[in-house]
Order: C-alpha cells, then sequence, then structure tokens
C-alpha cells in the first residue's frame, strides 16, 4: 500500500468520525446554528433562486442565443474600441437589478459570446454594485454624495480590474482576439429593436417581482411594492407577446402557458410566488 496516495482519504475520514463523536447536539447553540442554516437555505430557495436567479438565467439565454457573437465582438470584443468597450460594460449594470450571485450567468453569456475578458469582469465586478436600486437605496439611507461615490467608485476599479485580469491573460486574449478579427461580420437574422424589448421585458420583470418594502406605509415607493405582482403580471402579459411575435414561439403553447399563469393566479391569489413560478 502507497501510504502517500492514502493519507489524504484517511485524514477525511478521520476528520468525519472526529466532527461525528465530539458533535455538541444536546447544547442549544449547535440546535439553533443547525435551525438558522436550514431557514437560511429556504429563504434563498425562495426569495434568491426563484425571483432573481431564475429570471436572470432567461436574460442570459436571450444573449446567448438572440444576441449575434458578431454583434457581441463589435461592442466589447476585438473590433470595438477598448475605451468604448469598458465604458459600455461597467455602465451597463445599472440597467439590472442583479447581486454578485445573478450576475454570473449574464457574465458567462456575453465572455462565451465572444467579448474580452477585460471587458466581461468589467461588467461582472460593477454590475452588482451600481444597479439603479441598489444605487436610490444608498442615496437614500447614506446620503446623495455617498451614493455617487458608490457609482464613481465601482466603475473605476471595475476597469482597472478588468484591465488588470486582461493584462495577466494577456496571451489568451492575444489569441481570442486574432481569431475574432478574422470572423466575417454577419447580419443579425431580426431587428435589434424586437431583442432588445424582449431583453428589456424580461429585465423589468427581474426588477419589479424584487421590489423591496419600503419603511413607511405611503408614497411612491410603498405604492410600487404594494402593486410589484400586478405591474409584474402586465409585464408577464408582454413576455407572452414577445414570445409569441418576437422568438416566434407556437401561439397554442403561449396561450396554455397564459392561462395557466391566470388560473394559479386566482387560485394562489395569497402566494404569487407559486403562479410566477408556473
Amino acid at each position: 500500500m502507497n501510504w502517500k496516495e492514502q493519507y489524504k482519504s484517511f485524514l477525511w475520514i478521520l476528520g468525519f468520525f472526529l466532527f461525528a463523536y465530539f458533535m455538541p447536539i444536546e447544547t442549544a447553540s449547535f440546535k439553533f446554528a443547525i435551525y438558522e442554516a436550514f431557514n437560511l437555505a429556504k429563504w434563498y430557495a425562495r426569495e434568491h433562486v426563484l425571483l432573481c436567479l431564475i429570471p436572470a438565467f432567461f436574460i442570459a439565454g436571450v444573449i446567448a442565443v438572440f444576441v449575434s457573437q458578431a454583434a457581441v465582438v463589435k461592442y466589447f470584443g476585438a473590433k470595438a474600441k477598448k475605451g468604448v468597450a469598458y465604458l459600455v460594460a461597467s455602465v451597463s449594470g445599472t440597467i439590472l437589478a442583479v447581486g454578485s450571485c445573478t450576475v454570473l450567468p449574464l457574465f458567462s453569456s456575453i465572455h462565451k459570446r465572444g467579448a474580452g475578458l477585460g471587458p466581461a469582469i468589467a461588467f461582472l465586478y460593477s454590475g452588482p454594485a451600481i444597479n439603479i436600486l441598489a444605487i436610490i437605496l444608498t442615496a437614500r439611507i447614506l446620503g446623495f454624495e455617498l451614493g455617487v461615490a458608490r457609482v464613481i467608485g465601482a466603475v473605476t476599479f471595475s476597469i482597472v480590474i478588468g484591465l488588470i485580469m486582461s493584462f495577466i491573460y494577456r496571451k489568451e486574449e492575444e489569441q481570442k482576439e486574432a481569431a475574432q478579427l478574422a470572423m466575417p461580420d454577419v447580419e443579425e437574422e431580426r431587428p435589434m429593436w424586437q431583442t432588445t424589448l424582449h431583453f428589456f421585458i424580461l429585465v423589468a420583470i427581474l426588477v419589479f417581482v424584487n421590489w423591496g418594502k419600503p419603511d413607511s406605509n405611503e408614497g411612491f415607493w410603498y405604492f410600487m411594492n404594494a402593486n410589484k405582482w400586478f405591474i409584474t403580471g402586465l409585464f408577464g402579459l408582454g413576455f407572452a407577446l414577445s414570445m409569441t411575435f418576437i422568438i416566434k414561439v407556437r401561439k397554442l403553447f403561449v396561450l396554455i402557458g397564459t392561462l395557466a399563469v391566470i388560473v394559479t393566479s386566482f387560485v394562489f391569489y395569497s402566494n404569487p410566488i407559486i403562479p410566477f413560478i408556473v
């Protein structure tokens, strides 16, 4: 037996045994910690996965399927001016209500479609920091000056970090750019305004479904929170129309899906997450 190859497995087994042997299951603090861990997992699954990650994957799918690689290369790849690519990538997160987890599928999508590593990293870093809801919240709670400082700092650091990552992986980026420059320009299959409209509807659903509850029970922010599911429903109808006339999904399938959502919204009126899942 070669102990040099087996000692790691032995240490894992020994560590698990010691953990199980000395596990303080009789203490209240341990029980409370276990309860809170599962409670947090439940909250994450209900609030974050369903309301943030799933819409973000739909948006990433729009980028991957309906935005051509030539278009991504034109604005974020080898055929784009470096200054414009970094600037656009660093401020694109403003219109998205994404967090540090939700931005990952979007980053992966634009990078796979041909965006340079530097601009893609700039988008990945700044997206969660400068989305419009985060900026408004920071300005309201911490003051206008800190809200502006957050935007400037996030954009600046995202560009710097993007440049550093691009420099570290410069050899891979040079090979990628050489391949992109040899690519022919391909015309878009559908008008850009259609793709933009479909993208906007998905972003609006992502924004309004995650609209937070304000401290006061009056005013514009309370009105938006109280009616966020109705607003989301309107954009859901827009999504159905977009699937029919832009994405060209069969009308029967869209009609069945729309009716299923309408029926569940009446049956589970007090729990709007269920029709949102449907």
